[in-house]
């Protein structure tokens, strides 16, 4: 993904997190045995087409541990959003414990401006009885 230097936050994409569910049922590594799937919408509130180029995501686990995710597209897709319509998919994260989990989400207008809007930070919040 290569982006120009110059990138601002595009007031016209919005990001909101749909759910977060606790999965026990997927398969994880031992050290991180606490899988959580999202469901995330991209909103295009602008008059223009904005195709999301790449993500980041910042996962701070509550004992200390960062990782950060980046890559381009998103899920495998580098979905163009329409004016006035909206991107959903869903992914996972797999923690050791608990953890807040915050981004961003890149994009380029159509005529050539690239964007960001942020993700919300969300909780994953292991359940007491797991």
């Amino acid at each position: 993904m290569t982006m120009a230097a110059a990138m601002r936050e595009f007031e016209g994409l919005r990001v909101k997190v749909d759910d977060v569910v606790y999965m026990p049922s997927l398969d994880t590594p031992p050290e991180k045995p606490h899988p959580f799937v999202y469901f995330i919408s991209i909103h295009n509130d602008s008059p223009v087409p904005v195709t999301i180029r790449g993500r980041k995501w910042v996962v701070r686990e509550d004992d200390g541990e960062v990782t950060v995710v980046e890559g381009d597209g998103v899920v495998g897709q580098t979905p163009v959003i329409d004016p006035g319509g909206h991107f959903s998919y869903n992914s996972y994260h797999v923690v050791a414990g608990g953890a807040a989990v915050e981004g961003a989400f890149f994009g380029e207008t159509a005529s050539g401006e690239w964007v960001f809007t942020r993700i919300p930070e969300f909780r994953l919040d292991v359940p007491n009885w797991a």
